[in-house]
């Protein structure tokens, strides 16, 4: 009789976690640093839940904190900086990446990443200085207290204020022009230059329907 096979129950934490890059380095100066993409591996035979934790959840967005790594795959998660002013220079802040099987509630493991801004990629040294490294590798074994960090939302646009002046005016002049006589009616009081031709009544009504559709829109 065959045994089954049973997957060994994993210790909380001791999972390895697999996320590129490990640092996050934005710049004030280059607006398409201001997004990065942390990548999360799942090398493993069974799905894997994500949530993303930060110690300063307020100065960045994250898109999708928290979801799922189907086996044997990998997730992006888009990191944005939304507070880039010179008194956050040189400051570390972390991520947490907590993994943990679908089924259950604990993590199984993490992975720390550090983000700083600094100013500009051209002022960079061409190798770290000793006490930058010294520092970062102490503010990455220091304890932190990280917070959930919200998922991003969708930029909401401004409220449309209607249509413009000069659209409800060509609206009008419009409708006034589908209301004048047919060029050719005999009994009318309106004057003979004011009588309209057939293809300039439909070119009025055509401008007309595009009128409407964009006052609608708005």
């Amino acid at each position: 009789m065959q045994q089954q096979h049973r997957q060994p129950e994993l210790v909380e934490g001791s999972l390895p976690v697999f996320v590129f890059p490990t640092e996050l380095i934005f710049y004030a100066d280059e607006q398409t640093s201001h997004k990065q993409v942390l990548t999360l591996y799942n090398p493993y035979e069974f799905a894997l839940k994500f949530k993303v934790l930060c110690t300063a959840p307020n100065k960045y967005a994250v898109v999708d904190a928290t979801g799922a790594v189907k086996p044997q795959c990998c997730v992006d998660i888009v990191i944005r900086h939304r507070d880039v002013r010179a008194c956050h220079y040189g400051v570390y802040d972390k991520f947490r990446l907590q993994v943990s099987e679908q089924s259950q509630r604990k993590a199984l493991g993490h992975k720390v990443v550090m983000a700083t801004l600094r100013p500009s990629a051209s002022q960079e040294p061409p190798s770290p200085r000793v006490q930058d490294e010294e520092r970062r590798i102490k503010e990455h074994l220091a304890v932190s207290e990280f917070f959930e960090q919200t998922a991003c939302q969708t930029e909401s646009r401004p409220a449309a204020g209607g249509p413009s002046l000069l659209t409800v005016l060509l609206g009008l002049v419009c409708m006034a022009a589908l209301m004048l006589p047919t060029l050719g009616e005999q009994e009318s009081t309106v004057p003979v230059y004011l009588h309209l031709s057939i293809n300039k009544k439909l070119v009025a009504a055509y401008v007309l329907g595009l009128l409407t559709m964009v006052i609608l829109r708005t």
